[in-house]
């Protein structure tokens, strides 16, 4: 029984060195793919649509009532500090430097994740892919390269939309709930704000649509068994990019206060 719980360890652990072994070769072919010409800007164009303009709802809402539940927090967790005068800065530097990047990707990256893992995994167990390869057609120069490099401009945009949009939500809770002027609180969240805050935020959502896009298109295109192995795939992809994000969150955020 123990040599069969010890080689049921060895084969998980094996399998997941080899995955992501995977994961890493197709990023780097992908990342490359994405820099060399030909460019396909139409692709790309339609990718980015699909990926960014598709995402604004549910990122936007996301965003806004985040903020709004976090000066809401804040302002009733200190009141006998006076904090309520403060909520701009918190609001600002917690969702420019972390919430904002972390929410959007986890929003957003279940969206598209899911959405690309179903398509390329489709394409796959329908031999789609295989008869691409067999007419000479690179399916990462021609499949992975457009979905990665609209995330890689998509998901930044979305994550500086949803800060400005939590900005909002917090003004509005701050002018109506908590009776602080307008001008105070945006003239607070402005000057609260440094150019390290906005790069650590925007380099984070650089980093995790990397990490998205790698994931999601490496389960579609190993994707076995039919309907059923899409569906497996599609939902391991929301799992491992939503713990990828967090984990390389709390690095990248060690990295970011250390750079700026």
């Amino acid at each position: 029984m123990s040599e069969a719980a010890t080689a049921s360890r060895s084969s998980n652990l094996r399998s997941g060195l080899e995955r992501a072994g995977s994961i890493t070769i197709l990023g780097g072919r992908a990342l490359v793919a994405v820099f060399r010409p030909p460019y396909e800007l139409g692709t790309w164009i339609r990718q980015m649509e699909q990926i960014g303009v598709q995402s604004l709802g549910v990122a936007g809402i996301t965003a806004l009532f985040t903020g709004m539940v976090l000066a809401l927090q804040t302002a009733y967790s200190l009141p006998s500090l006076g904090i309520k005068y403060y909520i701009a800065t918190v609001v600002s530097k917690s969702l420019t430097r972390e919430l904002g990047p972390v929410l959007t990707a986890l929003v957003v990256g279940g969206r598209i994740g899911a959405g690309m893992t179903a398509e390329l995994g489709t394409m796959q167990v329908t031999e789609q892919i295989d008869a691409m390869r067999s007419m000479a057609a690179d399916p990462v120069k021609k499949l992975v390269a457009p979905k990665l490099a609209a995330t890689l401009i998509m998901l930044p945009v979305l994550t500086i939309l949803g800060d400005a949009l939590g900005i909002l939500g917090g003004l509005a809770i701050g002018v109506f709930q908590l009776k602080i002027t307008a001008g105070l609180y945006l003239n607070d969240a402005v000057t609260s704000l440094y150019l390290g805050d906005f790069l650590s935020g925007v380099g984070k959502s650089v980093f995790f649509a990397f990490f998205i896009a790698v994931i999601a298109c490496h389960n579609g295109l190993h994707a076995r068994g039919g309907a059923d192995g899409v569906g497996r795939a599609t939902t391991q992809t929301v799992v491992m990019a939503a713990i990828m994000v967090l984990v390389s969150d709390f690095l990248l955020t060690k990295l970011f206060y250390i750079l700026f």
